[in-house]
C-alpha cells in the first residue's frame, strides 16, 4: 500500500499530515510512504528528515501515483489529485457540511472519502480525534492572542510603586479548547471564570481553578448533546443565559468564546450591546468566528476594534502552531490507520463502528448517514 503525504493548497494552511515520526511507523506497518516536496516546511519539517525517515520525496504527480491512501490536513481539491490509484482513500479534515460540493465530486470521481472529525467520541477512537488534538492547542493559542492584544499584564503583581491588578478572563464554552483555555489563562496568573450550557462542566471548571459561572432554576436544561457536544438551547435558557452573561462581561478585561454545534452556524454569545458594556481596552477572541462567529461584529481574519474592545477573528488558528499541531494530527491519523491494519491484506480494513462513522463516500455514492436526506418526521 502506497500513502501519499500532499501538501496543503489551501491559504494560511502551514500543517501537515505526517511528520517523520509517523512516516517510520507506517512503513513498519509495510506500506509505502511518498511525500510531496515542502509539505513539511510550514511546520518546519525539512525535506530530507521525511527521507531520512523512510520516505520517499518529489513533486505532485510522483506522490499520487499509484497511491492508494492520500493523507491531508484539509481536503485536497479533486482536479489535484490526478494519478491517485481508482478508489484511493482521502483521510483528512473534510469539513462535510461547508464543502459539500467537494465531497460529491469525490464520490463521482470514485474515491473514498473518510473524514476525520467525523471520528465518534469513543474510548477507544481518542486517540484518532482531530477535533480534540487541535482544539487543545487552539485553546492555548487564544490566550496568548488575547495576552497580545490586551495592553496590560495578566498576573496581579506587587512593586514599591504599588499593586497591579489581576486580568478578569471569562471563557465561554468549557470543551476542550475552552478547559486548555482556562488552564493557560490561570497559568499566566489571570482571574478566571467560565462558563458552558452544559452542566456536567461545572466541576470541571472549578478543578481547574476557575468559577463556573451557570444559570440556575432553569429545570430540564442540561445542554448535552450526543458525543459530548452542546446542543442549541431553549428560548428560556437563551434568555436567562443573555442576561447573566451581560452582568458578568462588563466587569471582565478579556473574553475567549468557543462555542461550536457541529453542522450549524456558531451560537451567537455576546452582541453589541453587550460589547458595548466591557471596558475600553478589553479583548474578545472569537475561536468560532469560521463558523459564522460567537460575537456580533466579529470578522474572521481580521483584528478589528467596537466601542473600544478589541476583537480578534484570527482563521486557522491551529495553524498558528504548525509544529505541534502537525505532530497531534499525524498521530491522530497514524493511530487511525494502523489500529486497522491488516498484514495480511497489507492496507486498513475498517470495521463498522469507526468506518461507517467516518466514511463520506464509496462506490460512487454520498454514504454517510449525516450527509444524506433526512425523512421527514411524522405525527
Amino acid at each position: 500500500m502506497k500513502i501519499g503525504i500532499l501538501k496543503e493548497m489551501a491559504p494560511l494552511e502551514r500543517r501537515v499530515a505526517a511528520t517523520p515520526e509517523t512516516v517510520k511507523k507506517f512503513i513498519a506497518l509495510g506500506a509505502e510512504v511518498a511525500v510531496e516536496s515542502g509539505a513539511g516546511l510550514g511546520a518546519s519539517i525539512a525535506d530530507a528528515d521525511y527521507a531520512a525517515a523512510g520516505a520517499s520525496v518529489g513533486d505532485r504527480a510522483a506522490t499520487l501515483g499509484g497511491a492508494g491512501i492520500l493523507l491531508g490536513v484539509q481536503g485536497p481539491e479533486l482536479e489535484t489529485l490526478t494519478g491517485a490509484a481508482p478508489g484511493a482513500w482521502i483521510v483528512a479534515g473534510l469539513n462535510p457540511y461547508q464543502e459539500r460540493a467537494r465531497i460529491d465530486a469525490y464520490a463521482a470521481a470514485g474515491y473514498e472519502a473518510l473524514a476525520m472529525e467525523f471520528m465518534p467520541r469513543i474510548t477507544r477512537a481518542q486517540s484518532m480525534d482531530i477535533l480534540s488534538s487541535q482544539s487543545n492547542l487552539s485553546g492555548y493559542k487564544s490566550v496568548l492572542d488575547a495576552a497580545a492584544e490586551y495592553g496590560r499584564a495578566f498576573p496581579m503583581m506587587m512593586t514599591a510603586a504599588g499593586t497591579i491588578s489581576a486580568a478578569r478572563v471569562f471563557i465561554m464554552g468549557v470543551g476542550v479548547a475552552g478547559l486548555q483555555a482556562i488552564a493557560t489563562a490561570r497559568r499566566l496568573g489571570a482571574q478566571v471564570s467560565a462558563t458552558d450550557v452544559r452542566s456536567a462542566t461545572k466541576e470541571q471548571i472549578q478543578s481547574l481553578g476557575a468559577k463556573p459561572i451557570f444559570v440556575e432554576n432553569v429545570a430540564g436544561i442540561e445542554g448535552e448533546g450526543t458525543g459530548g457536544y452542546a446542543t442549541e438551547m431553549s428560548p428560556e435558557y437563551q434568555k436567562a443565559q443573555a442576561e447573566l452573561v451581560s452582568a458578568h462581561i462588563a466587569k471582565q478585561d478579556i473574553v475567549i468564546t468557543t462555542a461550536l454545534i457541529p453542522g450549524k452556524a456558531a451560537p451567537r454569545l455576546i452582541t453589541d450591546a453587550q460589547i458595548q458594556t466591557m471596558k475600553p481596552g478589553s479583548v474578545i477572541v472569537d475561536l468560532a468566528v469560521e463558523q459564522g462567529g460567537n460575537v456580533e461584529g466579529a470578522v474572521a481574519g481580521e483584528v478589528v476594534e467596537r466601542h473600544g474592545v478589541k476583537i480578534v477573528g484570527h482563521r486557522n488558528v491551529p495553524s498558528r502552531l504548525a509544529a505541534d499541531t502537525s505532530a497531534l494530527f499525524s498521530r491522530n491519523l497514524y493511530n487511525f490507520l494502523s489500529a486497522f491494519w491488516d498484514k495480511e491484506a497489507g492496507a486498513p480494513v475498517l470495521d463498522a463502528e469507526i468506518g461507517d462513522a467516518v466514511r463520506l463516500t464509496k462506490d460512487g455514492k454520498v454514504v454517510n448517514e449525516r450527509l444524506l436526506p433526512q425523512p421527514a418526521a411524522t405525527a
